[in-house]
């Protein structure tokens, strides 16, 4: 399996391809993801790519990083592993309830 990188600061209009273009001078790109508002589909503004091995992501990390794309400046870096959190509406994930005076008889 790869290394995966972090990227943050991607203008919004920054294409998947776009993404991989910009990190294929420094190693294999095996995947480019942005992420995306799951409502309205549009960029979020970051995304993850993954290289080939560890030396290369971090050739692109020390060679993108502060970098400006789109007049915007890229954070670039090794990618944190993905915590659960609590699912769950509004107010953090707590259960149940509702509003007093709300509710069933």
């Amino acid at each position: 399996m790869g290394a995966k990188v972090y990227v943050g600061g991607l203008p919004y209009q920054t294409a998947e391809q776009e993404l991989a273009d910009l990190f294929s001078p420094h190693g294999a790109v095996e995947s480019a993801r942005i992420i995306t508002d799951k409502f309205t589909g549009q960029s979020r503004g970051f995304g993850f790519v993954e290289m080939s091995n560890d030396d290369e992501a971090k050739a692109a990390i020390e060679a993108l990083n502060g970098m400006e794309l789109g007049g915007r400046t890229l954070t670039v870096n090794e990618a944190r592993p993905q915590t659960d959190r609590p699912r769950g509406g509004f107010g953090g994930g707590r259960g149940g309830g509702g509003r007093p005076g709300y509710g069933g008889r």
